[in-house]
């Protein structure tokens, strides 16, 4: 992370990355945190996250792909990485070189890694992902058809070491009766798994289960590992959801931009491209050097999304364009070229969150913090 300040920048405070692993760890008791930093750690800078992360005690990181295992390997991230999705056959090699840990997307999948791993005597480490309802990836067990064998069939394979099982809930964030009970029955059917590899003599190995929502919503359920992503980030996808539990949780990202011009234009004139706000008393406009390629979606242009200058909230006015937005400063006595905009985070003792973005986008705040574009330094927070 830079320290030094950019036309647009982000924030990340590591103190509060620690305070809110901490917080997890109360909700699931002695269960272990695997730190899930795909997709950039969702925006937040994957590679100084995971030190910060790993510095705190996580000895285990979940990512999407290979390249960002890569990634986190080529700067000195020695702990257990596992890969949740799909690495082409053609990077199998960098499994057993780079000591990763591959998810079995299918017991076809598995095979084909397994016949790798033996032409080039050696065995890949895996775990396996039981589909009990997500029906996305992994071996199919749901009431309608339970595909034991495959499972266990993965478990003996001669050159894949698969040393832990994992699920995923694509429900946990709903507490309606109907959501409520599809997840604990994909609780029950995992737990039925777990059950049927021991009867075989088999140890599941390292298990897990929770994502975020999970953690929030069921507490503890016994197992070796949960999944947070945006929880150790300090927020959730939308803070209107309900959930069971209190936690306390410390946004770890802020996102600021300068102010890079100020002008006065008169009733009837109007802003951006697209001619879609029009002024209708002398209004004071500040442009801020940052639009949607540093990430901001477009949707939210003349939504009445609100950032702060000086503490004040400014509505954004006109199309947000690729590099620029323009907001209505009219209230701001003193704001000038230089200021600097507060997007995300606290500023003058007032508040603006990644959920007025998300929700005017009509989007959850995994897509706006993953959207970040790399263009956008993510700077470590300076103390108070």
């Amino acid at each position: 992370m830079l320290e030094a300040r950019s036309r647009a920048w982000a924030e990340i405070d590591e103190q509060a990355i620690v305070h809110n692993l901490a917080e997890v760890q109360k909700l699931v008791g002695k269960t272990k945190i695997m730190g899930i930093v795909k997709a950039n750690a969702y925006g937040h800078g994957d590679v100084a996250c995971a030190r910060v992360l790993a510095d705190a005690g996580v000895d285990f990181f979940g990512v999407s792909s290979v390249d960002e295992a890569l990634n986190l390997r080529d700067h000195g991230i020695t702990q257990d990485i596992l890969i949740l999705g799909y690495t082409p056959p053609e990077h199998f090699h960098y499994l057993y070189e780079k000591n990763l840990v591959q998810s079995l997307c299918s017991y076809a999948y598995a095979q084909k890694l397994n016949d790798f791993a033996g032409a080039h005597h050696q065995v890949i480490r895996a775990h396996c992902k039981v589909d009990t309802g997500m029906n996305r990836t992994g071996v199919i067990y749901q009431p309608q058809e339970k595909h034991m064998d495959e499972i266990l069939a993965e478990y003996r394979l001669p050159h894949v070491h698969t040393e832990g099982i994992f699920s995923h809930f694509p429900v946990s964030d709903d507490l309606q009766e109907d959501s409520r009970t599809f997840t604990e029955r994909q609780i029950r059917l995992f737990q039925e798994v777990l059950n049927g590899l021991q009867e075989q003599g088999i140890d599941p190995g390292i298990r897990h289960i929770q994502n975020s929502y999970g953690i929030l919503n069921y507490g503890d359920l016994g197992m070796d590992y949960c999944r947070p992503g945006l929880l150790w980030m300090g927020v959730t996808s939308d803070d209107a959801i309900p959930i069971r539990s209190d936690p306390d949780f410390i946004p770890v990202l802020s996102l600021y931009a300068n102010v890079s011009v100020v002008k006065t234009i008169q009733p009837g004139m109007t802003v951006s491209y697209g001619r879609h706000f029009t002024a209708e008393r002398p209004t004071k406009v500040a442009t801020l050097s940052i639009g949607y390629a540093d990430g901001l979606p477009r949707l939210v242009s003349n939504q009445g999304w609100e950032v702060l200058i000086h503490g004040h909230r400014c509505p954004q006015i006109g199309n947000i364009c690729m590099d620029q937005l323009m907001v209505d400063a009219t209230e701001v006595p003193d704001v000038q070229e230089g200021d600097t905009a507060c997007l995300v985070g606290t500023q003058n003792g007032q508040r603006v969150t990644i959920d007025e973005i998300s929700r005017k986008a009509h989007t959850i705040n995994n897509e706006t913090l993953s959207a970040l574009a790399a263009r956008v330094p993510r700077m470590k927070k300076r103390g108070k």
